[in-house]
């Protein structure tokens, strides 16, 4: 891990707040529904929130509830929650009621927030904050249908 990741300087914004693609179109789980640990649909992720200087997705931004976008409630739930991504949904490993009753997130009352504003995300689901001493970012499980086809003989299975 290089030095700017544990600084101050790691600012977490929007993915559509800014001018940074995906490498792959499949990597891009907004719009998706999000399911919990007892296979509810909790609501859907609308917003990835990246760290600009890693470029690593950081926290996911469910909406759920409300019609037409209005009377939305709005969830940050850190990536380390995330225990599949498939198709059409992305599976976290806690239940309904622990999402609903998660610290409150309102997208349009902060404009500019710190590590102080994260933190509690991190905290209530019991996760170490990406900033944190020996953090290592998840590895996203992928479902059958989204992981690479290799070919028998390829020369990735010899590195392997």
């Amino acid at each position: 891990m290089n030095s700017s990741s544990n600084s101050s300087h790691n600012e977490l914004r929007k993915l559509a707040d800014t001018d940074l693609i995906l490498d792959d179109e499949a990597q891009d789980v907004r719009g998706r529904k999000l399911i919990d640990q007892h296979g509810e649909t909790i609501g859907h992720v609308s917003n990835l929130f990246i760290d600009t200087d890693e470029r690593k997705v950081r926290l996911l931004e469910v909406g759920a509830g409300g019609f037409l976008g209005l009377g939305d409630k709005h969830f940050l739930i850190p990536a380390d929650a995330v225990t599949s991504v498939e198709n059409n949904s992305v599976h976290v490993n806690e239940s309904r009621e622990r999402i609903v009753h998660s610290p409150v997130y309102n997208p349009h009352l902060v404009e500019a927030p710190t590590r102080e504003y994260w933190e509690p995300f991190y905290g209530y689901y019991g996760l170490s904050p990406y900033w944190g001493a020996g953090y290592m970012y998840p590895g996203f499980p992928l479902s059958l249908e989204q992981q690479p086809v290799r070919e028998e003989h390829s020369v990735h299975d010899r590195d392997l």
